[in-house]
């Protein structure tokens, strides 16, 4: 079973990275129940049938949008930020790489050419949606070691 890797200030969980080489058997849920976005991995082998269904209709209350970016290709920085625009660290993304960007802030720098693929509540709500702020320079860019 793979590691997912955590980003946080303190206690406060700010990013969820599954890699790619991530594995499990059947349905393991990474995120926990209350989060509004949730992320499972699903491994099942050849001829599991998952039975049909239709969703219910549930009112939410979701007041903080989270998202999940899909690397599909390329590399992609991620700067990380507290709820108060303070920089961080970064990590980089790499190809079949997901993230569950839980809370903070955050930024983004392509180390090499990206196709990703965006998850997240909506419907988007255009500039009230996000708090647009300077970003980290590259040449005050950290990594921290895992």
């Amino acid at each position: 079973m793979g590691k997912v890797e955590e980003v946080k200030k303190k206690e406060k969980l700010l990013a969820m990275i599954i890699r790619n080489d991530y594995i499990g058997d059947g349905v393991d849920f990474i995120t926990p129940g209350e989060y509004s976005q949730q992320v499972a991995y699903m491994h099942h082998p050849t001829g599991k049938a998952i039975a049909a269904h239709v969703h219910n209709m549930v009112h939410r209350n979701v007041v903080l949008t989270q998202e999940v970016l899909v690397i599909k290709k390329g590399t992609l920085r991620v700067d990380f930020y507290d709820e108060y625009e303070d920089y961080l660290e970064s990590r980089n993304l790499y190809t079949g790489d997901i993230i569950l960007l839980v809370s903070g802030g955050h930024g983004f720098q392509v180390i090499e050419e990206v196709e990703m693929i965006e998850i997240k509540q909506g419907p988007y709500a255009g500039d009230i949606d996000k708090k647009r702020f300077e970003g980290v320079q590259d040449d005050q860019v950290v990594y921290r070691k895992i």
